[in-house]
């Protein structure tokens, strides 16, 4: 991948958990019970009782998760081909990272549903172990700071395991002939609210305002899936996303491409709370035996998004 990223806020890439329905997937380490498999099916409260302790990096672990057996996950499950709803599964690349990840530690990844912009609060007060949701690795994240540079928590710590950028994605054909961000200027243009291409447009905004044209109209949605309907229909001119996204919104049918450049590449990073040094430190060294073992590039291509493959586990490496 080509690119650049600018900073996301520290609360999000869009997304508070959905209390009215959340919906909790468990993804099954290697080492369960026997015939469990390596599947994504219904998560109970804890789940079964895994062979941890025959899992190389089970020690590593907090005691509580020990205890549990059970990682518990927070995303926003509209992020295709990352992390997206199959019927009441959630599944995509970050689900199919954490199975591997779950061999190496003994524990189940449980995935619960939320919205993005809020995923950050509700790991703070205990809803969840860490969020894994294609949440761009920022400084103004790791030391809590909100869009406007001010503290709004305690922050995060981040294990990176991919790199994106931003993309631009148009109706097939591109009518509004628009290439790069500095083209959109008094357009209509969707984007999912609090993300990196949030920040892109309002950036740009500025920019039209202090050159003297007339600024970009953002239209901001809670899930990336509600802005690209809003495109199908023409009622904007593009929306921006995460690369990856754009990139499967473009190849899955015949209403989108992508044009221009990526923009602001950057690490995503699954986020734990920061100080919590003894599951970010597991989940590092998880991640560094995938690397080496090949089971993360095999999940990679799976979905088709290798380019954004990073070659060492690191720890806040975003900036």
């Amino acid at each position: 991948m080509t690119a650049r990223f600018t900073r996301r806020p520290a609360r999000t890439r869009s997304r508070l958990v959905r209390t009215a329905a959340p919906v909790a997937v468990a993804v099954t380490g290697a080492l369960l019970l026997a015939g469990c498999g390596d599947q994504t099916g219904s998560g109970g409260e804890g789940g079964e009782k895994t062979a941890g302790s025959k899992a190389p990096l089970f020690d590593k672990l907090p005691k509580k998760i020990q205890d549990a057996g059970v990682i518990k996950v927070g995303t926003d499950a509209a992020y295709k081909p990352m992390e997206f709803k199959d019927g009441q599964d959630i599944v995509g690349l970050d689900p199919d990272i954490a199975k591997e990840l779950g061999k190496q530690l003994g524990v189940k990844f449980e995935f619960t549903n939320g919205t993005f912009d809020g995923l950050i609060t509700s790991m703070q007060t205990g809803r969840f172990d860490m969020i894994m949701s294609s949440m761009t690795d920022t400084k103004d994240r790791q030391e809590g700071l909100d869009d406007k540079g001010k503290k709004a928590g305690k922050g995060v710590d981040f294990v990176d395991y991919l790199t994106a950028g931003s993309s631009i994605l148009v109706q097939k054909g591109n009518p509004e002939k628009i290439e790069s961000v500095e083209q959109m200027c008094g357009k209509k243009i969707a984007t999912q609210r609090g993300t990196t291409s949030h920040e892109i447009l309002k950036a740009q905004t500025d920019k039209c305002k202090k050159d003297g044209e007339k600024p970009v109209s953002i239209e901001p949605f809670d899930t990336d899936d509600e802005a690209r309907v809003r495109l199908k229909a023409g009622g904007v001119a593009a929306d921006v996303s995460d690369f990856p996204v754009a990139a499967n919104a473009a190849k899955s049918g015949k209403s989108f491409e992508v044009v221009g450049e990526q923009m602001d590449s950057a690490p995503y990073g699954m986020a734990v709370t920061k100080g919590n040094d003894e599951l970010s430190g597991a989940l590092k060294a998880a991640l560094t035996k995938i690397l080496k073992d090949g089971s993360y590039e095999k999940a990679l291509k799976k979905w088709g998004v290798q380019d954004g493959a990073v070659s060492e586990a690191k720890i806040n490496s975003g900036s």
